[in-house]
C-alpha cells in the first residue's frame, strides 16, 4: 500500500498555530517522511510534552499522547520498551526539551533509547507569551528578559554529541523537503535520533524570520562534512558565525531495549499474561 501525506492527517481537524508558525513546516515534513517510508499509522506512536509544537501529536492519525511539560522522553521510552514494533516519535519545543526536560533529554541519549526526538527551536516559550527559552542567545530581549537574557544559550548539538547520541542533526522548518529527508533517516536509524529544528515564531520572535535563517544557516553537505567524523561534528556544533544544517553525526551502538533482561522473551506487549496471578502480586506488594 502506498500512503500519502493525507493518510497521516488527524480526523479532528487542522492545526491551530499562528499564521507563519514554523510548526507547519515540521508537521508537513514529518508526515512526508512517514509517507515515503509507507508507515502504517497504527505502527507509529507520536508523543508530545507541553508547548505549541508539542501539541503536534494531536494533529496526526497515529497513536498519540500529550504528556507533562518536559516529560515526553521517558513516556516515549516506556512505549518503545513495551512494544518494539512501534516507531516512536517525540515532539517538543526548545523550552520543553532543553529547559524543564533537560535531564530526560540527556538520559534518553545516554541510554540510547530507540526513539526519534524532534525539537522545534525558536528561542521562546511561544505558548506562554514569548519568554526567553534556554536556547535564546545572551542579550535576547523578551517579556521575561526585558534587559536582555543574562545567560548564554544552550548548545543542543554539542550537548547531544557529548551525551552519546547516536544520530545528531539540525533541520530548518522553512525547508520541509530537506527536513523531511532528515526525519526519514532518523526514523530508519536504530537508536536515539535528535533533530534540532530551527524555526520561526511569528508572534513573539520577530528577529528570527525566514530571511534571518537564510542569512545565518549553512549546509553541512556543502561544507563537505563527513557525518561519521565525531571531531568534525563537534567543530561544526560550535560554529559561531552561522548555524550548520544537516546531519552532524551518526553511529551505531546497542539500543536500550536490547540490553534489558526483561525482554529476553520479547517485548512486554507480546508476553503471555494469561496465567499471571494478579491477586498474588497484590498480596506481595500490599502494605
Amino acid at each position: 500500500m502506498s500512503r500519502t501525506l493525507k493518510d497521516y492527517n488527524s480526523p479532528l481537524g487542522k492545526p491551530n498555530w499562528c499564521a507563519g508558525c514554523g510548526n507547519f513546516g515540521t508537521d508537513m515534513a514529518l508526515k512526508q517522511a512517514m509517507a515515503k517510508l509507507d508507515l502504517d499509522p497504527d505502527k507509529v506512536a507520536v508523543v508530545g510534552g507541553i508547548g505549541c509544537g508539542a501539541s503536534m501529536p494531536y494533529w496526526t492519525s497515529c497513536y498519540n499522547i500529550l504528556t507533562l511539560h518536559g516529560r515526553p522522553v521517558p513516556v516515549a521510552t516506556g512505549i518503545k520498551l513495551a512494544n518494539h514494533d512501534l516507531n516512536v516519535v517525540v515532539l517538543s519545543g526548545d523550552g520543553d526539551a532543553y529547559g524543564i526536560g533537560m535531564e530526560h533529554f540527556i538520559h534518553g541519549m545516554r541510554r540510547n533509547a530507540n526513539i526519534v526526538y524532534l525539537v522545534g527551536n525558536n528561542s521562546v516559550y511561544g505558548l506562554t507569551k514569548g519568554q526567553a527559552s534556554p536556547a535564546a542567545k545572551k542579550g535576547f530581549k523578551s517579556p521575561s528578559t526585558p534587559f536582555g537574557s543574562p545567560d548564554p544559550a544552550v548548545n543542543p548539538i554539542a550537548l547531544a554529541l557529548s551525551s552519546g547520541c547516536t544520530f545528531v542533526a539540525r533541520g530548518y522548518a522553512g525547508n520541509p523537503v530537506q527536513l523531511s529527508a532528515l526525519i526519514k533517516q532518523a526514523i530508519e536509524h536504530k537508536g536515539f535520533a535528535l533533530i534540532d529544528i530551527s524555526q520561526s515564531c511569528t508572534s513573539y520572535n520577530k528577529l528570527m524570520n525566514h530571511d534571518y535563517f537564510l542569512d545565518n544557516n549553512y549546509s553541512l553537505e556543502d561544507a563537505g562534512h563527513d557525518s561519521s567524523n565525531f571531531e568534525s561534528a563537534l567543530k561544526h556544533a560550535f560554529s559561531v558565525d552561522k548555524k550548520a544544517i544537516g546531519l552532524f553525526y551518526k553511529t551505531e551502538r546497542e539500543v536500550y531495549e536490547d540490553n534489558q533482561p526483561q525482554f529476553k522473551n520479547g517485548p512486554l506487549a507480546k508476553h503471555d499474561i494469561t496465567n499471571v496471578n494478579v491477586e498474588k502480586l497484590f498480596e506481595e506488594y500490599s502494605v
